[in-house]
This record gives structure tokens, C-alpha cells and sequence, in this order.
């Protein structure tokens, strides 16, 4: 039997400040929805999944939410979360560790609504119950490919043939150094 070679690693790309938010921006966007985890420090923790708003300027997700949810009352308990974003079929996967915070004014609310939002809050923007989750990445990593899915999965058939250890893609870090608020 013909034993594979498990040699090919992943290169790491460790990314900071201004290409870390982009990363981030990036690959959270195009994948859009996560599981937003609360209670890290009880297992098990509390895992729903949300959809983005979106990733502004300075790397911080927002989300729309119920200030009767229970997420929000646990982040009112705690305020340390992680989101984990994950889009198998092209190989993008994002892990967030941060601190969330909840906003009910009426800027904060404008910036995070989505037309999306209304199947969740028939009263749109007025909705006594609408609140902002905004999270502040204190850490993140990504996996990612290096190529378009289609030269992916090519290398990946080519490695099935060959018995070759098919391209790992990119990993790292992503370190977003901006202030809290």
C-alpha cells in the first residue's frame, strides 16, 4: 500500500493593522453569516448563528439583534464572544475572539440596518426591541485558499492521481490594532 506524504504545510501569513482589517473584511463579507458563541467561560458555551451587517474601517463586525434575545443578555454578563465563519466550498474560514458591546441609539442602528433585517423587525428601524451587537476583534485567524475554487479543486483532483500532498493554501493571523470604541 502506497503511503502519502503529508509534507506540504500551509504557508503562514501573519497580517496586522490595515491588511489585517481588510482580511478580515474580506473574507467575513463574502461569507456573511456566523455562529456568534457567548458564555465562553461555561461549557458549553451558547452558539446561534447571525448574520453580518457589516465590517467598518477599523475592523469592527456589526450585527442586528433583540435586546430581549438571550445573546444579549448574555453579553451583558459577559462581553467576550467569538464568531466563527465558515464557507466549505470555497475553503475561507475565520475565527474572531473579541468583546461585544450593545448600542440602542438611533446612529448606531442606521449604520447596521440591512433591508434584510425587516423579516426579523417588521417595525424596521423603530423596533423598541432593535439593538446593535458591535464586536471589537481582540484576536483572529484565517484559512484560505490561494486560488479560485475551480484551480482548488483541480490541484486537488491532480493530488488524488499523483498521491502528491495537494496545495495547503494560507493561513495566519490577523492582528487589528485599533482602539476599542
Amino acid at each position: 500500500m502506497k503511503s502519502l506524504k503529508y509534507s506540504t504545510m500551509p504557508d503562514v501569513k501573519n497580517l496586522d493593522s490595515n491588511a489585517a482589517i481588510e482580511k478580515l473584511k474580506e473574507l467575513a463579507e463574502k461569507i456573511k453569516v456566523c455562529m456568534l458563541c457567548t458564555n465562553l467561560a461555561v461549557a458549553p458555551f451558547s452558539t446561534r448563528p447571525m448574520g453580518l451587517s457589516e465590517v467598518d474601517a477599523d475592523g469592527k463586525l456589526w450585527f442586528l439583534s433583540a435586546s430581549t434575545s438571550n445573546k444579549n443578555q448574555e453579553i451583558k454578563q459577559d462581553e467576550k464572544v467569538q464568531l466563527i465563519f465558515s464557507d466549505p466550498s470555497s475553503s475561507h474560514y475565520l475565527s474572531v475572539f473579541g468583546e461585544a458591546d450593545i448600542f440602542d441609539d438611533e446612529k448606531s442602528i442606521e449604520k447596521a440596518w440591512t433591508p434584510m433585517a425587516k423579516a426579523w423587525f417588521p417595525e424596521g428601524k423603530d423596533d423598541i426591541h432593535l439593538t446593535v451587537i458591535k464586536v471589537h476583534p481582540l484576536d483572529a485567524y484565517y484559512w484560505d485558499t490561494r486560488d479560485a475554487k475551480m484551480i482548488s479543486l483541480l490541484k486537488i483532483a491532480t493530488a488524488a492521481v499523483t498521491g502528491k500532498t495537494p496545495d495547503a493554501g494560507v493561513e495566519g493571523k490577523l492582528t487589528v490594532e485599533q482602539a476599542k470604541f
